[in-house]
């Protein structure tokens, strides 16, 4: 388990996360997310144990992982800015993790390299960006992490290999119970893969819910009165969360349960009442502000 408590960190003028908590279970895939400078990147080098907090503390299996060498060998970070040695193949960095992650194996080196179809002898600085992340995501993986931290691990690689990178995440999950943290704009494809989401807004935990549950809380409500709104059904505890008027209908996203916006709103005799599916992307978009002008701030 990945347990962040209070977390504080400053650079300069700059408060970068303030009171951050977290928690991702133990077997399973959470996903960061957030519009760009909301903190995620910051909060994944804390959790990997390259910052340190200003206060606050981050615990992997109740252990503090700043400067925790039993831990981090069994952690994989890949971040979203690689780095490789200048001179170094793939071959010579698999022969560099070998010798320092003592769980590494040949076996799942070999089998990726195969099914990635990587030229283990061509020099790093040599692939293009996307064959770059497939080496760093295949060495990773080698090491056997019990923890894997992404930053954006599938930004820039084409559909069949996303494919093929979220088949090795998600086996190692199902296979050894691997705790995964992933940080991406990627919403459409995270909703199909994780179980967990935290919504991070100015470096503060806006919103952290089980995927399903926060799917069960928001909803998107196509209705229609003879007249306008009534005010009232916001006195009476529907918590609109954003409107949209398309013609006669009005488009409303709520946080409330099923079952009770739909009595507080048939309540007033709609003429329409339709409830509409809700993705991971409006939910995201809704929260953290609400409304088209997010659009113009979010890469989706």
């Amino acid at each position: 388990m990945i347990e962040v408590i209070d977390l504080d960190k400053r650079f300069d003028k700059v408060q970068a996360l303030s009171a951050l908590n977290l928690r991702v279970k133990k077997g399973s895939i959470y996903s960061l997310v957030g519009i760009n400078g909301s903190g995620k990147t910051t909060a994944l080098k804390h959790i990997t144990g390259v910052l340190r907090a200003d206060q606050g503390v981050v615990l992997i299996e109740g252990a503090d992982v700043y400067e925790n060498i039993k831990i981090k060998e069994r952690m994989g970070f890949i971040p979203d800015d690689l780095y490789f040695f200048n001179m170094y193949s793939l071959k010579d960095s698999a022969g560099f993790y070998s010798r320092i992650y003592p769980r590494w194996s040949w076996e799942v080196y070999r089998t990726m390299l195969s099914d990635f179809g990587l030229d283990e002898k061509r020099k790093l600085l040599r692939f293009s960006k996307g064959m770059q992340k497939q080496a760093a995501f295949i060495l990773t993986m080698s090491t056997m992490p019990d923890y894997l931290i992404l930053d954006e691990p599938i930004d820039g690689l084409d559909p069949l290999i996303r494919k093929l990178v979220w088949r090795y995440i998600v086996g190692g999950v199902a296979d050894r119970e691997m705790t995964v943290l992933v940080s991406s704009h990627n919403l459409r494809e995270m909703e199909g893969v994780c179980d967990s989401v935290g919504i991070l807004s100015k470096g503060s935990m806006l919103i952290e819910r089980d995927l399903d549950e926060l799917k069960s809380d928001v909803h998107k409500i196509q209705v229609a009165f003879p007249d306008d709104i009534p005010d009232e059904l916001r006195h009476e505890g529907l918590n609109v969360l954003h409107t949209e008027r398309r013609g006669a209908v009005e488009l409303l996203i709520v946080r409330n349960q099923k079952e009770t916006a739909e009595t507080l709103i048939r309540r007033h005799s709609p003429l329409i009442f339709d409830l509409l599916p809700l993705t991971l992307e409006e939910i995201f978009i809704y929260e953290i502000g609400g409304g088209e002008n997010e659009l113009n701030k979010i890469l989706l």
